[in-house]
Order: structure tokens, then C-alpha cells, then sequence
């Protein structure tokens, strides 16, 4: 009797903070209170068109999942983009599965029968109007208009020069070039005072192991580096961001595969494979799925009950107008995102004893939320 006593005194004991601690000490804000206080004019509401609402089969409990995904807007990844709305307009997402679930890396889903070697099963046909998207499209200088499609089919549009020359004269890239505008030849010079030193002037643009300046664009993580004159802009492989899976180069991927990021940020993958956009809400629904035991964590045939069916993807424009769903980013423009880029890179709120003076640009989140009353 008297060991129970001490047993439960001790898991009181973790259970309980003690009174000191129970009352937190004042000093700088967190991150997130930096975030709560931004002032409702420095929120940018994502267009309904940019949405995808993926509907997984319930879980075990019969409770419903659903993932809601931001595509990227120009002037990444445009074709793919254009090819997963295509994809889910067409209905071809509905029906397929999640067929790979590799910790601390990635979760895929697509045709089941596309990645299977047991299966037999033919692999689904795949939608009209697709645009084949060369790999220089993984990175941008904001003036490459072929990586931006607004005919139905480039198929044949990209086997020759002058037709994708002709292509680039009918297409105009404004956020690209209003970037140009502010930026011109040089980035721009974003002091954080607070990360600087002697190696790293412009404090956490320049703390990055896979690229010589990074940055957020548009409210995206985006990676750049000077070739000459010009600057080449490409997104960053961070937590929850969404991919094209694809074969051996020269194939680029079409979209019918797609995968988001659920471990450490993978960062040798960027320029090497096409990121379309990011996971916003329900990513627990596919962080939490088993891990596949075969090659890469695919299913094996003996697994095959884990693949988790995805039973629709739409995008929510296309959605009775009560049904799509309201969400807004933190302008990573605003003067509420510069600090809270400092108080990430530096936390000097109560818990912590030691600023780290830096941060990888995957530490510092754009904050997302459902628009409020939305």
C-alpha cells in the first residue's frame, strides 16, 4: 500500500506544474502572439480557385477527413497547377488511394494501380488537355512565360523554339514582373539586425545550406540564386508542401502523382522535382496514415488494405458558394510577418534562455488560417 502512495505522490508530482511555474513569467511575445495581434488588413484571402478539397474515406471511427490544399500562383509551376486543376475537374483524383507513406519523408497518393506491380488492375486513362512542362520549369527568372500556359494543350506547343517563343510573347507574368520592379538585378535588403554576422549580413535570408539567399514571396518560401545578371527564383521543399511525383528525367511528372512533405524538409529534392503547392488544414489526416513497409514506404501486395481511398478532389470554386472554404495567409509583406520572422529566428519569449540568432526558412511557417466569420 505504501509503494502505490509513493507511485501515485509521484505521477502527481510530473502531472502538476509547480507554483512556480503555474503562472508564466513576462517578457517578449511568441511567436504566435505576434501573429494573433496582426491587424485584420494584413491578412490576403486565398482565392477559392487556389483551393483543393480532398475528401478521404473515413477513419476508423467513421469520422470524416478532409485535406484542403493552396496551389501555387504564378509564377510557379504554372503547367502543373493547370494540370492538377484539369485532373480534379475531370474527376480522375476521385477513386484513387494513398500508396506510399514514408516516415519522416513523405506520403503519395494516385492511380493504385500505376505504382503496383501486383496489381491487375489497368491504370486509368489519363484526362485531355494535359500540358507537358519541361524541367527548366522548376525555377523561374520571372520572364520565362513558356512555364505559363494559357492555351488548352502544349503538348506539341514545346517541341520547337519558335512556338514556345511565340508562346512566351502571348503570355505576361504580372507578379513576376511587379517583383522585378521592386527588386530590379539586386535582392532586396531585408535587415534583421538581430541574425546578422559577420558572415551572414542580411541575417536568416543568407543562413541557408542549399541556396545563397532565400525569402518569401507572395506569402510562398521561395530560393534563389544569381546566374550573371539575372536571378533564378525557385520554391523550397518545406513541411506540407505538395509535389509532382515523376519518373527519370526528361519526364517532368503530369500531376496524376502527388506527394507532401511530412518529416524533415527534404531540400535536395528542390529544382528536381516541381512543387504545385501546400497543405493548409486536415494534415493530420495524412501524417498520422501506417507507414508502408515496402521499398521507398510503398504498400506492399501483403499491405494493400492500408492504402487509405481518396474518394473526391475538387476544387472549391467549383463548389456551391456555402461550401467553399474561407482561408487567408499573413502577408509575409506586412510588418507583423518581419516580426514574427525575427521572433522565430530569435525566441525570447519566457521558455527560452539562448536566441539561436538565426533560422532555416522551413522554421518559419506562413501563418494560415480560416477566414474569420468566413
Amino acid at each position: 500500500m505504501k509503494k502505490q502512495l509513493l507511485l501515485a505522490a509521484a505521477a502527481f508530482a510530473l502531472a502538476v506544474p509547480t507554483a512556480a511555474q503555474e503562472a508564466e513569467p513576462e517578457g517578449a511575445p511568441s511567436p504566435n502572439q505576434i501573429v494573433n495581434a496582426a491587424p485584420k488588413e494584413e491578412w490576403i484571402s486565398i482565392p477559392a480557385e487556389d483551393l483543393l478539397i480532398m475528401t478521404l474515406s473515413p477513419d476508423a471511427n467513421g469520422e470524416s477527413r478532409t485535406v484542403t490544399i493552396q496551389l501555387m500562383p504564378a509564377p510557379f509551376s504554372q503547367g502543373w497547377v493547370e494540370n492538377i486543376r484539369t485532373f480534379a475537374r475531370a474527376k480522375w483524383y476521385d477513386n484513387i488511394t494513398v500508396n506510399r507513406v514514408q516516415d519522416n519523408y513523405v506520403v503519395q497518393w494516385g492511380d493504385p494501380n500505376y505504382d503496383n506491380p501486383e496489381a491487375e488492375g489497368e491504370t486509368k486513362a489519363l484526362p485531355e488537355g494535359l500540358h507537358a512542362i519541361p524541367e527548366d520549369c522548376y525555377k523561374t527568372d520571372f520572364g520565362n512565360n513558356k512555364c505559363t500556359f494559357t492555351v488548352p494543350n502544349v503538348m506539341d506547343l514545346l517541341t520547337t523554339a519558335e512556338a514556345a517563343a511565340a508562346d512566351a510573347e502571348a503570355s505576361a507574368i504580372s507578379a513576376g514582373q511587379a517583383l522585378l520592379d521592386v527588386y530590379g538585378n539586386e535582392l532586396p535588403s531585408i535587415d534583421i539586425e538581430n541574425t546578422q554576422t559577420s558572415t551572414t549580413k542580411e541575417g536568416w535570408h543568407e543562413r541557408d545550406s542549399y541556396a545563397p539567399w532565400v525569402e518569401f514571396y507572395a506569402g510562398w518560401p521561395v530560393a534563389a540564386e544569381q546566374a550573371n545578371t539575372d536571378w533564378k527564383f525557385w520554391p523550397v521543399h518545406c513541411y506540407g508542401m505538395v509535389g509532382v511525383g515523376r519518373s527519370y528525367s526528361p519526364d517532368t511528372g503530369s500531376g496524376a502523382e502527388l506527394y507532401t512533405v511530412i518529416g524533415h524538409a527534404p531540400r535536395h529534392l528542390d529544382r528536381n522535382i516541381a512543387l504545385v503547392g501546400r497543405i493548409i488544414s486536415g494534415m493530420e489526416n495524412l501524417s498520422s496514415l501506417p507507414r508502408g513497409s515496402g521499398a521507398l514506404g510503398f504498400y506492399t501486395e501483403e499491405e494493400f488494405d492500408k492504402r487509405t481511398p481518396i474518394l473526391t478532389v475538387r476544387v472549391a470554386s467549383d463548389l456551391p458558394e456555402d461550401e467553399q472554404p474561407l482561408f487567408e495567409y499573413l502577408s509575409t509583406d506586412s510588418e507583423t510577418f518581419a516580426k514574427y520572422a525575427d521572433a522565430r529566428a530569435n525566441r525570447r519569449d519566457p521558455f527560452f534562455i539562448a536566441p539561436a540568432g538565426g533560422a532555416d526558412i522551413c522554421n518559419i511557417p506562413v501563418p494560415v488560417r480560416p477566414t474569420p466569420n468566413g
